[in-house]
């Protein structure tokens, strides 16, 4: 099983991208919110998932390990595929679908494509116990906001990705980079995105 592609994005399209790995193009797809993400000709890093089928094989990608998991959670769902997942994921943040999962909201759920009232029920009903609040990857475990104003999004974003794909949890990689960035970041120099990540898998290497 492909468990992330890192490549070059190549093209973009409404529903799918096209990431060069070492000469070869794969064609991903992808939600709206993955999408915005993406810049032809950057290079990138996609969590994936394979769906297969009698009649074909589909690559789906996702910028983060939450649209992942989340993804995953939906087709488990009775009467959810692939295609209507990245529907719901293209349409509402992992965040707040999982604030309507927890508060039951169906009338909210019902606004998503390809979603009756029935079928929000079930969701709700099914991932009910699964699906929980979540901790965004700017938040900490404890709920505290990382205070790193010089930080750039996207690096931190990046750094999650790879460690994640090293096999690191989101709760133990947050403070790990907090703590590296603020012990090693000097006014006027940004970190690259490698060096942040060897910083990071020495001070795991510590613990």
């Amino acid at each position: 099983m492909i468990g992330y592609v890192k490549g070059i994005v190549t093209h973009l399209f409404t529903d799918y991208c096209f990431i060069d790995v070492q000469g070869i193009g794969y064609r991903l797809f992808i939600p709206n919110s993955t999408r915005q993400k993406l810049t032809t000709g950057q290079s990138a890093i996609l969590f994936t998932y394979l769906n297969v089928r009698e009649d074909a094989l589909t690559l789906h990608g996702f910028y983060t390990q939450e649209e992942y998991e989340l993804f995953l959670s939906l087709i488990s769902v009775s009467g959810i595929g692939p295609k209507v997942a990245a529907g719901i994921l293209s349409a509402i943040t992992p965040q707040n679908f999982r604030s309507a999962i927890s508060t039951n909201n169906a009338t909210m759920l019902t606004k998503l494509p390809g979603i009756g009232k029935k079928t929000a029920e079930r969701i709700i009903l099914e991932l009910k116990d699964k699906i929980g609040m979540g901790t965004d990857f700017n938040t900490s475990a404890s709920g505290q906001q990382l205070t790193a104003p010089s930080l750039q999004g996207d690096i931190m974003q990046e750094t999650m990705q790879a460690l994640v794909a090293l096999g690191y949890n989101q709760a133990e990689i947050i403070p790990v980079i907090k703590k590296v960035y603020e012990r090693e970041h000097k006014p006027g120099e940004e970190l690259s995105l490698e060096q942040l990540i060897r910083l990071a898998l020495k001070e795991f290497g510590r613990r």
